[in-house]
């Protein structure tokens, strides 16, 4: 059995690399595909087979997975841009003939409103339509995509945004990277999707309590309304010292990070 994982240089991958080691999954049998040299030349140093890939070139990409079984496809982190180039290494797999396609998704995807889930929902599509049996992981939010809330705590003892009192079932990425491992080292898998979250969701006034009690002083939580949202994220951004060269180029929010 070969597995490919597209991705593999990135947080996430790290995560369902060491998962699958801890499977005894034969480092050799683990093709870790990417496109940061540095950090494929460290995974090769663990015994794994590694390839630097372009996602233009599908023929190419196709040739890269040749002998491959199974394919883990996480998901590229440039929303609005990235559905190009999951077709590509869909096409590619097809290609390749690869017998199973696992894709990291996002929760709920075929119905949620989310705007982030939309690339995810067309990606679904294109993988059905390659007849290539597959499972979807449908990840939610990771919950270290709050560092920043936490560093806004222990820098001026407060958190704002629009969330009010909504929840958040987040889970660390080596949970999702667990049952990313378990997909790929069981049977039963082939033609399901998995909601996957944490256990409980939390709120932000229980957020700011926890961050609280962690730094030893009073944190507390301000609730915007979309307006007083949207003007915060503006005055952020025109903060932001930009090169000349990137003038005109438009601000976009910040992606789901992978």
């Amino acid at each position: 059995m070969t597995i490919a994982i597209f991705g593999a240089t990135g947080k996430l991958g790290g995560h369902i690399i060491d998962q699958l080691l801890e499977r005894e999954i034969p480092a050799s049998e683990i093709l870790a595909l990417g496109r940061n040299t540095e950090r494929l030349e460290q995974l090769a140093g663990r015994g794994l087979a590694t390839a630097a890939v372009n996602l233009d070139d599908v023929d190419g990409t196709a040739a890269t997975l040749s002998g491959v079984d199974k394919v883990l496809l996480i998901s590229v982190s440039d929303p609005g841009q990235r559905i190009q180039q999951h077709a590509n290494a869909i096409e590619a797999a097809r290609q390749a003939g690869v017998q199973h396609l696992i894709y990291t998704s996002a929760l709920q995807a075929p119905t949620t409103i989310l705007e982030l889930a939309a690339d995810h929902k067309a990606t679904e599509e294109l993988i059905t339509a390659s007849g290539i049996p597959a499972t979807f992981l449908r990840n939610g939010w990771y919950t270290e995509n709050h560092v920043q809330d936490f560093a806004a705590a222990r820098g001026n003892g407060a958190i704002a945004n629009s969330v009010g009192e909504g929840g958040l079932a987040t889970a660390s990425r080596k949970d999702y990277a667990e049952a990313a491992a378990v997909v790929l080292t069981t049977h039963g898998h082939k033609n399901k999707a998995y909601e996957l979250s944490g256990d409980t969701a939390w709120n932000y006034n229980e957020f700011t309590a926890a961050a609280g009690k962690v730094l030893a002083t009073p944190v507390s939580y301000k609730a915007l309304n979309a307006e007083e949202e949207r003007e915060r994220l503006l005055c952020r951004h025109r903060r932001v010292p930009r090169h000349p060269q990137h003038q005109h180029t438009r601000w976009r929010p910040r992606p789901h990070i992978r």
